[in-house]
């Protein structure tokens, strides 16, 4: 009897596997072609991500293997000639992209835990969904224009680096606020019932399960939030004077930044001195965002809660 039933269900499952393998002639021409075409797909977008890193990685890292060019600024020293560094345009990255940071980070996790976890489709929770969909599609020009004629013009104060963070917070939050919501509701609803179940606070269960269960995508799209804002070079343009000496302080006086040094660069000229520096500092920003990145990835991989 038992040796009757595994012959049954051994032919059972002969059957299956032929019912998988024989495929038409025309379902596996069709495949073959849908996979040559994503692949080719792939191999397009490729091309021009490998050729911009490149020219950048190229033309750019030679001037940045200088000590000088980290230490020191370009105070005193003409552009049109060799010399000088970019330290005043990297330390004024660092700072508005730090505010920025300090200031959206918070905001865009907690609206996002408030949309996915207590708004339940309410009349706020829509308003909002609302204005996070507005914001995203907001050009950085605009984000500027807004932050000038508010702060500047409204209040009286100056262009200065934390009128850029302030602009560049506009367009920060709402990209964090939509990839942290994706993320938590990526997270299986299992894990909360059974928090609740053995009595744990839902303020706990977000903070002890959600959150650690979706950290490395809230990290992925927090750095890529980061990454956008630094090589923004709207607000700079409008927000903050150009200047060639270090500036620590974002509240007072012309400071520098990556983006700005850039299009400094541009606007004086075309000798190899300007190209070189032009080049080098979009080298420098392109390798600080890939740093950050990389360490961002492999802290979220320490904490974040294996699945």
């Amino acid at each position: 009897m038992t040796q009757a039933v595994d012959n049954m269900n051994t032919d059972q499952l002969i059957k299956k596997q032929s019912a998988f393998t024989d495929i038409s002639a025309g379902r596996k021409t069709a495949d073959a072609v849908a996979t040559g075409i994503i692949y080719f797909a792939m191999f397009l977008a490729f091309i021009p991500l490998v050729w911009v890193l490149y020219e950048v990685i190229s033309k750019g890292l030679g001037p940045t293997l200088s000590a000088d060019w980290w230490a020191k600024s370009q105070k005193g020293v003409l552009y049109t000639l060799p010399g000088g560094g970019a330290a005043h345009a990297i330390i004024g990255t660092f700072v508005q992209a730090g505010i920025t940071s300090l200031i959206s980070i918070p905001i865009g996790i907690f609206t996002a835990i408030y949309l996915v976890e207590y708004s339940n489709g309410n009349r706020l929770g829509r308003i909002t969904t609302f204005m996070v969909d507005i914001l995203t599609g907001v050009p950085s020009i605009v984000s500027a224009l807004f932050i000038y004629s508010v702060w500047i013009v409204l209040f009286g104060f100056q262009r200065s680096g934390i009128a850029v963070a302030l602009a560049l917070v506009l367009l920060m939050v709402p990209v964090i606020v939509r990839n942290t919501e994706e993320m938590l509701r990526v997270v299986p609803q299992d894990l909360r019932e059974a928090s609740y179940a053995l009595g744990v606070p839902k303020w706990k269960t977000i903070a002890k399960i959600v959150l650690p269960t979706a950290l490395s995508g809230i990290v992925t799209g927090v750095m890529l939030a980061i990454a956008r804002v630094m090589g923004e070079s709207a607000p700079v343009l409008i927000l903050v004077g150009s200047t060639q000496a270090i500036n620590w302080n974002p509240f007072a006086a012309p400071q520098s930044s990556l983006p700005l040094m850039m299009l400094d660069m541009y606007k004086a000229g075309s000798t190899p001195a300007v190209l070189d520096k032009m080049w080098g500092a979009a080298f420098t920003l392109v390798f600080i965002i890939a740093v950050l990145n990389i360490g961002a990835r492999i802290i979220s991989a320490k904490f974040s809660i294996k699945q």
